[in-house]
């Protein structure tokens, strides 16, 4: 029976284990350049004993960014600072991931400690983006409209910074298409009232998605893994459903993506989201069984018998965290621990392992 410990091969690429990291916005950038605090934030993590580490959402244009200090990876030169950073998980035999992302009409906004809705043109500020008009919520900008012309120039923005990611000496790529963001905003009927080819039908709504996970999985070689994270549901009648993400994966499947990354929620500002442990797990498992795809599973875990179990159980082929990896960055090392598996330390912090501790040897 698989467990938590088990490594995870696809397309060649081995996690050392089912346990990665989620991609957890910082928002300390400037002009979208990942610095010391990434090195070390997501540095730790993999020295922890994670074996998957992803960076935070990256915005594939100046405007896909959520707020003026987000992730950039639009350049050429964007890429020295985060392939140190791809370096070093490696060096620590853990995978490096990127999430590529698109903000849409949530972009231009503050970050979290710094204010609410919409940025000013004086403070930073841009013309956010979306399938149509409508805005997030009040405070949030009224987006313009994408072209399609404007929708093709995007999806080439993914192709090009996926293209940059694999030199920069990451293994992973995950096309952000949840949280209420550009892609996510296409797939869902309550934020696309388009009357084009990109909106009305099932199969419009997803033509974005798919055309841009198209691009990208021809563009990258057969050995890199190819994650897409959306929102398996809504959380609100009339919107995108689990049936809907069901039907997405196995397209998705069909389209050369190796994992569905199963998050919810995000496009509706108030959708009454039953927040609890494990509570986004159910789809993970759903898409996962209906869809004969392998599936990540995140949102409100933080127990390592909890995790463990997921993957016995067949619920998921990878346990995320966030918020339980910013408590402890070393939740790994520990959860192995607790639940009895003799898995590698970094030969500098042997002295505090178990006993029975092997040596980490770095890839």
């Amino acid at each position: 029976m698989t467990h938590l410990f088990d490594p995870l091969t696809l397309r060649g690429v081995t996690l050392p284990n089912r346990i990665g990291v989620s991609p957890m916005c910082e928002y300390c950038c400037e002009d979208g350049f990942a610095n010391d605090w990434h090195l070390v934030h997501l540095g730790s993590r993999a020295v922890g004993g994670a074996g998957l580490v992803f960076t935070e959402a990256a915005a594939v244009s100046p405007e896909g960014r959520i707020s003026p200090q987000d992730l950039g990876v639009w350049s050429e030169a964007h890429f020295a600072p985060l392939a140190r950073i791809a370096g070093f998980i490696a060096q620590q035999g853990a995978v490096a991931g990127i999430q590529l992302a698109h903000a849409g009409r949530k972009g231009s906004t503050y970050r979290p400690w710094s204010g609410n809705g919409a940025v000013p043109a004086a403070e930073g500020g841009w013309v956010a983006v979306g399938p149509d008009s409508t805005r997030f919520t009040d405070g949030y900008p009224t987006p313009a409209p994408l072209t399609e012309t404007e929708i093709l120039r995007v999806r080439n923005d993914f192709v090009s910074a996926a293209k940059r990611a694999v030199t920069a000496g990451f293994s992973v790529i995950e096309v952000h298409a949840a949280h209420g963001y550009l892609l996510h905003e296409f797939l869902s009927p309550l934020s696309n009232s388009r009357a084009d080819s990109y909106g009305g039908s099932f199969e419009n709504r997803t033509r974005f998605l798919r055309e841009t996970v198209s691009a990208v999985r021809a563009a990258i070689p057969d050995t890199c893994l190819l994650f897409v994270r959306i929102s398996a549901t809504d959380w609100t009648e009339g919107g995108w459903t689990i049936e809907d993400s069901v039907a997405l994966a196995r397209t998705l499947k069909d389209l050369g993506v190796d994992v569905v990354d199963c998050s919810s929620g995000g496009n509706v500002a108030t959708a009454p989201i039953p927040v609890g442990a494990g509570y986004q797990l159910p789809f993970a498992a759903r898409v996962r069984h209906e869809s004969a795809i392998a599936t990540a599973a995140v949102g409100m875990i933080t127990d390592a018998a909890q995790a463990d179990q997921i993957v016995r159980n067949g619920d998921a082929d990878i346990v995320l965290l966030a918020r339980e990896l910013l408590r402890d960055p070393y939740w790994p090392l520990h959860a192995a621990e607790e639940l009895r598996y003799t898995v590698s330390w970094p030969a500098q912090y042997l002295r505090a392992a178990p006993r029975g501790s092997t040596e980490r040897t770095a890839l």
